[in-house]
């Protein structure tokens, strides 16, 4: 019998709880990655919007707990959901929780750390703050120090963004860690495969949307937002579009309008220019990487951007800015043109020189997957993080 209790301990999964402010992240930033962990731990998903996650656990195969948590600064929530999110901690007694996003890592870290969590991880995919001034950046500074300081390890995504943290001083290198060769999640290169589109395929796809069939197509895929350049993006365009008419640029995403307006004047273009085709959220962004010739990436910030990663295992060529995560991705002339942020010049010139050099673009494109393959193989970030969490657990 005291053997039967000893092998049943044994066996017995530790709990990890892992945090994202919404459910999209659960989805896509983390797309596959719970599903695997819950082989090695019992994984509880904890984020906002109760029915979207509800659907994601189900989907997913793994247990849910739902804390009302928002993205913008709203204190009297954010207290509510450090006291629901603590009383659940301290009942359950997780080993592991891992936070990611800016508020479900405030929320996450402060209620793991009252509930006596033991290993405590955060990961950082980007800064929003390096894009606000004056006292939202003060108060913003405070949250990150804090979280950073809260959590027993902090995972940046890129190396340039473990620099941007130790030069603004939210921690010390000690408790920073960049996982493999940077990335949240990898990416399936298995399921973001040109080869799974036949010609047939793209041309009646093309068709659908309203491209002609003679048309370079400059893709964007995420979030139409000023901070992802998208202003700059929509100027170029239609000056290049201007002097070489048969050039299409299709926008895959969502407006944010109460939280990152656009500029009147791209949204009127946006609306109304016949050759901007603007097709709004898609679950499955592969269709529209087929159909296009070039990822254009004007960001002003970013972790290790996702969307990089899945052009170039779509074998698309792609014209990103000198930023953190983008610059580590693309070698400029080699996968992709790397511009400097905020400039429609520098990005009308890149998508001019996409447009006109064949020879350039043939090459590039040439090395856009075999990089990708080589570097960003899901599975194996998986196993990366498991190690880590492996290790972790020995030291505690």
């Amino acid at each position: 019998m005291l053997k039967f209790i000893y092998f049943c301990k044994k066996n017995i999964l530790s709990k990890l709880v892992r945090i994202t402010t919404i459910p999209l992240s659960l989805e896509k930033l983390l797309e596959g990655q719970l599903t695997f962990m819950n082989q090695y731990y019992e994984v509880v998903a904890v984020s906002a919007e109760r029915d979207r996650l509800i659907k994601y656990g189900i989907d997913n195969n793994v247990a849910t707990f739902h804390v009302e948590l928002t993205r913008a600064i709203t204190p009297l929530v954010d207290l509510k959901a450090v006291w629901k999110l603590y009383k659940y901690l301290k009942k359950e007694t997780p080993l592991i929780v891992h936070t990611h996003t800016p508020k479900a890592g405030i929320i996450g870290m402060l209620a793991a750390k009252l509930a006596g969590v033991p290993i405590r991880l955060h990961t950082v995919a980007g800064l929003p703050l390096l894009e606000t001034k004056g006292i939202k950046r003060r108060i913003l500074n405070s949250v990150e120090t804090i979280t950073y300081s809260l959590a027993t390890k902090v995972y940046p995504n890129s190396k340039g963004l473990e620099q941007i943290i130790l030069a603004e001083k939210f921690a010390s290198i000690s408790k920073l860690k960049v996982l493999g060769r940077g990335s949240s999640n990898g990416i399936d290169t298995s399921y973001f495969n040109p080869q799974l589109y036949s010609e047939a395929f793209k041309s009646n796809f093309k068709s659908s949307i309203g491209i002609n069939a003679n048309n370079f197509v400059f893709v964007y895929v995420g979030r139409l937002v000023s901070e992802k350049g998208i202003n700059e993006l929509i100027a170029a365009f239609n000056e290049l579009n201007e002097k070489e008419p048969n050039l299409s640029l299709l926008l895959v995403g969502p407006f944010e309008n109460e939280l990152d307006p656009l500029e009147p004047e791209t949204l009127s273009l946006i609306d109304q220019h016949p050759e901007i085709f603007s097709v709004g959220y898609q679950a499955d962004v592969r269709p529209y990487f087929a159909i296009s010739n070039a990822l254009a990436f004007p960001s002003y910030r970013e972790g290790f951007p996702n969307v990089v990663m899945q052009a170039g295992a779509m074998n698309l060529p792609s014209i990103v800015t000198d930023i953190n995560g983008c610059n580590e991705i693309i070698t400029n002339n080699f996968n992709g043109l790397i511009i400097p942020v905020k400039n429609k010049n520098s990005l009308y010139e890149a998508m001019y020189n996409m447009l006109m050099d064949s020879k350039l673009l043939e090459i590039m494109k040439g090395n856009s997957r075999k990089l990708i393959v080589a570097n960003y193989e899901r599975e194996e970030f998986w196993k990366i993080l498991l190690e880590e969490y492996r290790e972790l657990e020995k030291r505690h």
